[in-house]
């Protein structure tokens, strides 16, 4: 059955484990999660400033929480292709949005939040310790690093103590970086990707972060050239040898825009016509191993997730990994 091997490689699957959160736990693996994405921000690549007014932000995590959203993921820097994120004052350029102004606009969003749905949970999508601590202290279930916890030095030390969730990210290089950087070799992909959270997870259980506590994600876009994704994506699974589940985030990426452009005149489709091409992406991207699905479209995905569900159900291997 070995000629079988790429088959099974594309039902990869998942293990059901719980994700130890600050103050409850989810189960992982019987299902997709769905997370659910709330820009904070001016300058996002898909929907910047249409979410500035903490009222409209909160009615529009709301309204993702009634599609089906397990988990509302709010963000308010961008971390787009050529932005100062992950940038610090030491290195002579300081990141474009300060820790104070992060917080500004993400704890009156996720207060509200809270006090509409109590039990709503809400994960943080920084790599500043300090608006880290501030969003814990104010309700936040979990930490969403996209730099794995190697931006800020204070970050693992952070979520230790507050006990929650968290999502660690490969990021190759910082956003300001990445239309330099050289490709990487199809073989070296993968072996870079997995040593990176590999060493992010280390950095995690080293300052007693409980392996149950930690999530990973390949970091889709981040840093990775348009062909590089898919063939990450193609042996996603293979990072399911790291003992943790995956987070994907491959929704409305410049990467799926640019495979549709010979039906877009030879231009990049634009945002808006994407996501048909994310939902494609997303279900790949749960065949191919991952837990959790990061969407900023939550009632198609919640659709998409449960036809991928079905698929993974149905594989002779599905029965021995709910074992």
């Amino acid at each position: 059955m070995e000629q079988h091997g790429i088959f099974r490689m594309t039902t990869f699957p998942r293990e059901i484990t719980p994700w130890q959160l600050r103050s409850r736990t989810l189960e992982l693996g019987r299902r997709t999660l769905v997370m659910g994405i709330v820009n904070l921000t001016p300058d996002s690549f898909s929907d910047g400033g249409a979410f500035l007014d903490p009222e409209s932000a909160v009615a529009h995590a709301l309204e993702l929480l009634d599609e089906g959203a397990d988990i509302l993921d709010l963000g308010a820097e961008s971390t787009r292709p050529g932005s100062r994120a992950g940038s610090s004052a030491a290195s002579g350029f300081a990141p474009r949005v300060s820790a104070e102004q992060e917080q500004a606009r993400l704890l009156p969003v996720l207060e509200g939040i809270l006090r509409a749905r109590p039990q709503a949970v809400v994960s943080i999508d920084t790599y500043k310790a300090a608006t880290a601590r501030a969003a814990l202290r104010a309700g936040a279930e979990i930490v969403n690093d996209v730099s794995g916890f190697t931006w800020d030095e204070e970050m693992a030390a952070v979520c230790a103590r507050a006990g929650c969730g968290v999502v660690l990210m490969h990021t190759r290089g910082r956003p300001d970086e990445w239309s330099a950087q050289p490709p990487i070799a199809f073989g070296e992909l993968l072996a870079a990707v997995r040593d990176g959270l590999a060493a992010s997870l280390r950095l995690a259980t080293a300052e007693g972060i409980p392996p149950e506590a930690i999530v990973l994600d390949p970091g889709f876009g981040f840093g990775k050239r348009f062909e590089e994704n898919y063939a990450l994506l193609a042996r996603q699974a293979e990072l399911l040898a790291l003992g943790r589940p995956l987070l994907a985030g491959v929704s409305r990426k410049s990467f799926l825009a640019r495979t549709l452009a010979p039906l877009h005149g030879d231009n990049d489709a634009p945002v808006e016509a994407r996501e048909a091409a994310s939902m494609a992406a997303e279900v790949a991207a749960i065949l191919h191993g991952a837990s959790i699905v990061r969407v900023h479209a939550v009632r198609p995905a919640v659709e998409a997730a449960r036809i991928a569900d079905a698929v993974l159900a149905a594989s002779p291997l599905s029965e021995k990994s709910a074992t």
